[in-house]
């Protein structure tokens, strides 16, 4: 009984979350979450949750205009893992690669913003759902 419960619980904390590896050269952007916010000065990649009636690349295209102030092309899907947090809450990511972008990056909502080159990766206190990806990317598995 206790079982079903917790399944319901997952699922209705499952959030649906597109994000990029906006890709230069051997470098990709990386961005800090305000100090003060949940998982605060934690680093991820941008993007942001798919809401209904949006597909991932619909989402990310919007997220990357409201975070970075830029026109993304969206690119290959290079990953899609899920990562239950020890609250309970469950995120489904999805990564894209964007190679090009009109406009220029601002930063709109993070602490800090940061090109840095992938094998420097795992040099940063990465959220724990992108752990996983930030070490394949450094080792250059999927780039």
């Amino acid at each position: 009984m206790g079982d079903t419960a917790q399944i319901g619980k997952e699922t209705k904390s499952l959030r649906f979350v597109a994000a990029a590896l906006i890709l230069r050269g051997d470098e990709v952007v990386i961005c800090q979450r305000k100090a003060g916010s949940p998982m605060g000065l934690k680093w991820e990649f941008p993007g942001g949750k798919i809401e209904a009636g949006e597909s991932p690349e619909q989402a990310l295209k919007r997220e990357l205009n409201e975070e970075l102030g830029i026109q993304a092309l969206i690119g290959t899907h290079i990953a899609h893992l899920r990562h239950t947090y020890r609250s309970g809450g469950a995120v489904d990511l999805q990564f894209f690669a964007v190679h090009s972008f009109e406009g220029e990056l601002v930063n709109h909502i993070f602490e800090d913003v940061r090109w840095v080159p992938l094998r420097d990766l795992p040099e940063y206190d990465f959220l724990p759902a992108d752990r996983d990806l930030v070490r394949d990317l450094a080792a250059g598995k999927l780039l």
